[in-house]
């Protein structure tokens, strides 16, 4: 398949990487700098090409816009209904604000602070295929949204610790997360159940809860605990040859305050199993500088990705696709 169409040149940008003979992540650019690059004629190039777009998103696990006039929200949200891709209801603990029509921010909680890597949503039933993210005002300094092929995850840990995800994969995993009634701005993961849920009727909330796949336990202070399992360890999906994702969340759930992560059974995973695959999580990821005006598709069935600490200000805005 063909890296370049005929409104697009392959470009380059600091900390990309070749992953088994893939460029990740793969930067488009205008075809002749400040020549039609504005946003409508972006939108032209971007229905013209859509099959073509969406097979390099799978083929690629990430793509970049860059060099277009791409200025606000609702520039965003014109590029993402383009495609036609379904919408999907962020459901988790970031503190988001909705923006416009599909376009929120991305995790409002302290830009101090690492947002470890994950799949969107892996925990819920129904989760995006496509996570969108468009910068509208790049940090000063770091910020960054690194991403990791989960295959080399999968991969790199069978290497090393064959028994070990035989039987977790064998068992499943079991999560749980404490969330408190009301949104924390002061925590990364400070989302309150009211809003997560989109109620503050404890009995409604529970049955949105059984839908998506989790139990609840009420706390004292009004808060909740959500216990779901079992959960996959990895996953294959179509069209992405074969490969073996690491398909969760263990590393960002197991030890904390809030949450916890285990097999499903009780056994508890062997700190240093984690602590390895931490360390391997973070060798193969992917870093990249914003810049003002990129939009990053990320093929959220392929690609972990986080958040590094950042001086402000910084503006990302996301929007989540079936």
């Amino acid at each position: 398949m063909e890296y370049n169409s005929k409104d697009f040149k392959v470009g380059k940008c600091e900390g990309e990487k070749i992953v088994d003979g893939e460029i990740m992540p793969l930067v488009l650019n205008p075809i002749e700098p400040n020549n039609k690059n504005d946003i409508n004629s972006l939108l032209e190039y971007l229905e013209n090409n859509k099959d073509w777009f969406d097979n390099m998103i799978t083929k690629n696990s990430a793509v970049l816009l860059r060099g277009f006039e791409v200025k606000n929200a609702q520039n965003f949200n014109d590029i993402v209904e383009v495609f036609g891709w379904e919408d999907i209801r962020y459901v988790g603990p970031a503190p988001r604000t909705h923006i416009y029509k599909r376009v929120w921010t991305a995790n409002e909680g302290p830009l101090s602070e690492f947002i470890y890597y994950h799949h969107e949503m892996v925990l819920i039933k129904e989760f995006p295929k496509k996570v969108i993210l468009y910068c509208e005002i790049p940090p000063p300094d770091g910020g960054e949204t690194p991403f990791v092929p989960s295959f080399r995850v999968t991969e790199r840990m069978i290497e090393e610790f064959p028994e070990a995800v035989e039987e977790i994969e064998k068992k499943g995993l079991k999560y749980t997360f404490s969330a408190p009634s009301k949104n924390d701005q002061g925590s990364m993961r400070g989302r309150g159940w009211e809003d997560a849920f989109g109620t503050s009727d404890p009995i409604e909330a529970e049955k949105r809860a059984k839908a998506l796949g989790m139990e609840m336990e009420w706390l004292p202070n009004g808060g909740v605990k959500t216990i779901l399992g079992p959960r996959c360890l990895t996953k294959v999906f179509d069209g992405r040859k074969g490969r073996r994702m690491w398909f969760n969340t263990l590393v960002g759930m197991y030890g904390k305050d809030i949450s916890s992560a285990m097999m499903f059974d009780g056994t508890e995973i062997p700190q240093n199993i984690v602590k390895r695959c931490e360390e391997i999580i973070e060798e193969e990821s992917i870093q990249f500088k914003w810049q003002k005006g990129d939009v990053l598709f990320l093929d959220n069935l392929a690609t972990l990705h986080g958040r590094r600490p950042s001086l402000p200000p910084r503006k990302v805005l996301v929007a989540t696709c079936k």
